[in-house]
Parts: structure tokens; sequence; C-alpha cells
């Protein structure tokens, strides 16, 4: 699993327990989840479909940094099922898992279409390196 986004747990990021609000860390996990399937897809226009049971492990505090890691497990017609952990980037302590997060591809007119893909591919792969 690739971890590409870091997040600080910043005041405004808390619960009334002090600990990250499990909201504002789904809010990451679906914008990071939809750059990748973006990504992916070679396609802006995607939607989130569904999520499996969400495992919260831990909770960070207020300066903590945790990283949201994100692996494409599926690739259907219409669809692309990712895998999410998120750990604390420090220690490596796991805080979050959900197995599937299932998109889908959709057209101009939103509906689903077809996106050909059947494995992961990489930016670098396509457009060389940055």
């Amino acid at each position: 699993m690739r971890f590409h986004t870091r997040k600080w747990v910043k005041p405004e990021d808390l619960n009334p327990n002090n600990t990250l609000f499990g909201g504002r860390l789904l809010q990451w996990i679906d914008e990071e989840a939809a750059l990748y399937a973006m990504i992916q897809l070679d396609n802006r226009k995607i939607v989130t479909k569904y999520m499996s049971e969400i495992d919260f492990i831990s909770a960070p505090k207020q300066g903590d940094i945790v990283e949201i890691g994100i692996i494409a497990t599926k690739f259907g017609r219409t669809s692309l099922t990712l895998k999410c952990e998120v750990r604390d980037k420090i220690n490596r302590t796991r805080i979050l898992t959900i197995e599937n997060i299932i998109f889908v591809n959709l057209n101009e007119n939103e509906d689903p279409t077809p996106h050909g893909k059947t494995e992961i591919s990489f930016p670098k792969d396509r457009f060389g390196e940055d």
C-alpha cells in the first residue's frame, strides 16, 4: 500500500474528547480515494458508490500527523474498488482501515460507463517522470 497524503491534526479537527473527529477523517479519506480513482481511471467524473465497514482502531490527538494509504484491489467494468489504511506517520500505529471503497466511472451524461482499465498504473508510467 502506498501512503500518499499526510494530514496534521489541528484544533479545528477535534471532537469533544479532544481526539480527531471521525467525520473529518472520513472526509479526508473520501477526497484522497476519489483523487486516486480519478488518476487510475483517467476520468474526473467518478462517484463514491459504497464504503464497507469502517474500523476505527486508535484515535489521533492534536499535533499528530496521519497518513492515508490507498490501493486498488479490483477493477470492475465500470467500477474501481479500493482499500484504505490510515496510520500515524511517526510511530506507524494503525488508526483506521476500510476494506472496500467502490467508485463508479461516469460519462459526460453522468451514466456509469466502462473504463477499460485492468491494473494499477502510475502517472509516471503514462506521462513520464515529473
